[in-house]
């Protein structure tokens, strides 16, 4: 037999301790490999902690309520001497950055928004900078964070329904409570000019978590003419992180004209046999990131980040994927290793990810670490776009519509004139690390992809 510690996992660069929620076991207790055994609180997330072996917790070493700091024991299994331990549960190699990514989301969209929001904010510790319950009601690091930024006093904090243990508010009854509270009308506010709208909701900080959202109720207007809509939370992140993205980068926008009759016609013969063989509908979204995963093998330094002077240069693909909300905004999953997925495997995760950001349940990890983003500005029947990078790639490239145009096509007996199914790629790049020859040669290696792409490949 041998004792294996349990400690408190980092949970961010700049986490530095934790709260103790809940055990879900106790001394005594069985637990399998990655079972849950407690669940902590930080200021920015509510976390389960998995056992890194089989075993039996021969001893807990604090009790639910306290702080402890990061790398501390909090226990001890007895386990088999001959199993191997598992690293303790950590953060992202790349943790979400607010001032970089704007990503979206725990297992429902509140969750994501807060995360978000909460990574520009001033760590608030439940020890001394927010004013004890006046009924002794405990609240995590997390929960009183967001009331703070909120501007929701522990009077009011007492009064929101908790769903968790012992009747304890956990972050989806507080973002809950806040959607209720801002779906109620507003009152009219005066403008003394029609074209004016004086105080103006402040933005909040940007991050790569979304959330579920309502849409805002407009505010009647006195005379009838003009309506005032607040801003959701959501659309505020997006303005922030769009400004900022255009403020720090140099965008350019370049453009080639794609024909891609071969890959219209290879999904038109396939597509009833491609789901009836592997339960899936093919859309040209992963044959359009087939291209781009092979085109930035070729040209590596467009996957890459800029911090201060130094090139960050990214040796995996991570392909962010824009989708739109019901709500109308856009989040954006992360594909990661796409490059070392088939075309099955990109329809798979394509599909997948598309789903549950339309049902808003995506997991954190899977709208974070994006190296390079693609948007298919052709859904919404556009022919082509000048998209915003999303920070802090360098580079996002716009899809258009798939339109049937005449085109001189070369062949052996001449150039010929004929029925093409032609599209537009925009590529738009950050000038200040990717050059016009880069980014340009980088977007024609993408349509010359498509554009050899083999009508008769198998299934």
């Amino acid at each position: 037999m041998a004792i294996v510690d349990l400690v408190m996992p980092k949970m961010g660069e700049s986490i530095m301790e934790a709260t103790i929620l809940k055990w879900l076991k106790k001394e005594g207790d069985t637990v399998e490999l990655d079972e849950s055994i407690l669940e902590i609180a930080t200021d920015k997330v509510d976390s389960d902690i998995p056992s890194p072996v089989e075993g039996v917790i021969s001893e807990i070493l604090f009790i639910e309520n306290e702080i402890v700091e990061v790398g501390k024991v909090i226990a001890r299994i007895k386990t088999d001497a001959t199993q191997e331990v598992k690293p303790s549960p950590a953060v992202p190699e790349e943790p979400i950055n607010p001032e970089k990514e704007l990503k979206s989301t725990h297992q429902n969209g509140h969750a994501h928004v807060q995360e978000t929001i909460l990574k520009e904010q001033p760590k608030v510790s439940h020890k001394s900078d927010y004013q004890p319950s006046t009924t002794d009601r405990f609240y995590s690091p997390l929960v009183r964070t967001i009331a703070q930024r909120e501007s929701i006093s522990i009077q009011e904090l007492d009064q929101v329904p908790g769903s968790g243990a012992n009747g304890r508010v956990t972050k989806k009854d507080i973002l809950n409570y806040l959607e209720q509270k801002d779906s109620k009308p507003s009152a009219p506010q005066v403008q003394q000019e029609p074209e004016t709208i004086k105080n103006t909701p402040k933005v909040e900080s940007p991050s790569n978590v979304a959330a579920k959202t309502t849409s805002p109720s407009p505010s009647p207007s006195l005379n009838g003419g003009t309506e005032i809509i607040e801003m959701d939370r959501m659309r505020k992140l997006i303005a922030d992180h769009m400004v900022k993205s255009k403020q720090s980068a140099p965008h350019v926008t370049s453009f080639v004209e794609v024909d891609v009759t071969n890959v219209v016609q290879w999904r038109e013969k396939v597509k009833a046999e491609f789901q009836k063989k592997h339960g899936e509908k093919i859309t040209f979204t992963p044959i359009f990131m087939e291209a781009v995963t092979k085109a930035i093998k070729d040209y590596p330094m467009v996957n890459i980040s800029l911090e201060g002077d130094k090139i960050i240069k990214k040796n995996f693909i991570n392909l962010g994927m824009a989708a739109a909300l019901p709500s109308g905004n856009l989040i954006v999953p992360v594909i990661k290793n796409a490059d070392h997925l088939n075309l099955l495997g990109l329809t798979k995760a394509v599909n997948d990810l598309a789903k549950r950001a339309r049902e808003n349940n995506l997991k954190a990890d899977e709208i974070q670490g994006g190296t390079f983003t693609l948007t298919n500005v052709g859904t919404f029947g556009n022919v082509m776009g000048t998209p915003i990078i999303n920070q802090p790639q360098v580079a996002i490239l716009a899809v258009g519509a798939i339109k049937k145009k005449p085109a001189v096509i070369e062949t052996e007996m001449g150039d010929l004139i004929a029925i093409r199914h032609m599209m537009f790629l925009s590529l738009s790049y950050d000038h200040r690390i990717v050059d016009g020859f880069l980014g340009g040669s980088f977007l024609r290696k993408i349509a010359d992809y498509l554009e050899a792409f083999d009508k008769d490949r198998n299934i």
